[in-house]
């Protein structure tokens, strides 16, 4: 029995075909640390997992069909009843050694990441689309990013239930909460950590087709969060090519061209749509628990 004990944290762990790597995870979890509660969530897997997991004390629950990462995250999160939750990869990535720091940081913050050091082994192919996704998150927040993609994290379980609704069903969720939590004002910590190359069956993130769709995920959280930051800097663009097109042609000719008014407008409604926009936004965050 682990001698470091933890009565009010759940550690979700969300699993999709990963017979190979679970039993290792939950014997090191089991042995590292006693919490409130251990859940794993089957994803709909086509292996043993399922089995594996349940040959453990464990709550186990599992979707008849593969629904995404995040979906496996929010049933276990919903299902938890501990004050704390921990997300837990079950493909070997992360040591539970390091669980306590990440719950001790909780203390003095609403969401604690567990931080990869330069020298963790990635997939080369996908970190431009990490940087890019980087670029654009800092816009929208307005400050530095942590490891936003980081799998292994800590939060409070109430202040997540306020923003589950708002987070995707995909492998983006940890990009997504970490922008959401940013934007609603939550603090965000974070703890260095040794990640390890995941074992088991290969990643099956894709840099095209998942960066694309976290990338379009980003612009609707950009739109539900700060309608603005898309709406303003096209208006303005717009109004200033409009006067500077206008002023040209009434220098070079004397007059001010129908298209150099139309653009001008549109620009103008462009920025009263966004004003409209951020009033439905800020609707839309509404705290369905509320």
């Amino acid at each position: 029995m682990a001698d470091i004990l933890l009565p009010d944290l759940s550690v979700v762990i969300p699993a999709y075909n990963e017979e190979a790597t679970l039993a290792k995870v939950l014997e090191e979890l089991i042995r590292s640390v006693q919490c409130h509660e251990i859940i794993v969530v089957d994803d709909g897997s086509t292996d043993q997992t399922f089995s594996v997991a349940s040959a453990f004390p464990v709550k186990v629950f599992r979707h008849s069909v593969n629904k995404g990462y995040g979906a496996a995250l929010k049933t276990g999160i919903r299902k938890a009843t501990g004050k704390k939750i921990l997300i837990l990869d079950s493909d070997g990535q992360h040591h539970p050694k390091d669980i306590p720091a990440l719950y001790h940081a909780l203390n003095s913050f609403d969401m604690v990441i567990g931080e990869r050091n330069k020298n963790t082994p990635q997939d080369r192919t996908r970190s431009l689309g990490k940087k890019i996704i980087r670029i654009v998150g800092e816009y929208l927040v307005e400050q530095p990013l942590p490891d936003f993609n980081s799998g292994f994290r800590i939060f409070d379980r109430t202040l997540m239930l306020g923003i589950l609704h708002l987070l995707p069903n995909g492998f983006s969720f940890s990009t997504t909460s970490t922008l959401a939590f940013l934007k609603e004002g939550y603090s965000v910590g974070t703890v260095p950590i040794q990640s390890f190359i995941r074992e088991g069956r290969k990643s099956t993130v894709r840099f095209f087709r998942d960066g694309a769709k976290t990338i379009l995920l980003i612009l609707r959280i950009i739109m539900l969060f700060n309608p603005l930051k898309i709406f303003a800097p096209v208006s303005i663009l717009l109004i200033l090519c409009g006067l500077g097109f206008g002023i040209y042609g009434y220098i070079s000719f004397s007059r001010f061209s129908n298209s150099a008014v139309l653009v001008t407008l549109m620009g103008v409604m462009m920025f009263f749509i966004g004003l409209l926009a951020d009033q439905i936004a800020m609707l839309n965050r509404r705290n369905p628990l509320l």
